[in-house]
């Protein structure tokens, strides 16, 4: 192996780390709102990875399955379908990356909250270069779980059947009760 295999490989492995943090951060950048409550939704990780799976999946196998399919146009379309969950999983696993960052505070958070998933960004990035776990394991769970994070954070919030307790209201007084 050449040293310009060596850098071939270096350069697309940080190409590769630098646009999954662009993603996150973009994401941040554009739907704030959105990241916040994908972020409330990793509270529940086992939940988020069995219905990413459940969701994801049929797209994966019918993005694989037009793949296949011999004419090249429809080849395209094989390969948009692929790329509307890695997307959204991206969109989704903002909400992890701002999750670790929050645990890495600095000072300039209030002011730049881009930050929060700069800093966890980078962490979680980092964890996917660790051989087999990282790339197998971590990697594939952060879009699973994104993906259906995106999901529900874009689903409307569904209101609750149970009935909420009605305050008692407080009697109202007259002006001249008040006035003395």
């Amino acid at each position: 192996m050449i040293m310009a295999d060596v850098w071939k490989i270096v350069l697309l492995i940080i190409g590769t780390m630098l646009v999954f943090i662009s993603y996150w951060v973009a994401a941040e950048a554009l739907f704030p709102a959105l990241v916040a409550r994908t972020r409330a939704l990793y509270q529940r990780p086992f939940k988020l990875t069995i219905l990413g799976l459940v969701l994801a999946a049929p797209l994966i196998a019918l993005g694989i399955f037009v793949m296949n399919l011999p004419s090249a146009p429809v080849k395209i379309i094989g390969g948009l379908i692929l790329s509307i969950p890695v997307i959204a999983g991206l969109a989704g696993s903002s909400g992890l990356c701002q999750k670790v960052g929050l645990g890495l505070p600095m000072p300039l958070d209030d002011q730049q909250p881009w930050r929060r998933v700069l800093r966890g960004g980078t962490v979680l990035t980092v964890t996917f270069l660790l051989p087999f776990v990282g790339w197998f394991f971590i990697l594939p769970w952060t879009l699973v779980t994104g993906f259906a994070a995106a999901v529900l954070a874009v689903l409307p919030e569904r209101k609750t059947s149970t009935p909420q307790p009605v305050a008692e209201a407080a009697p109202v007084s007259t002006p001249k009760e008040v006035l003395g």
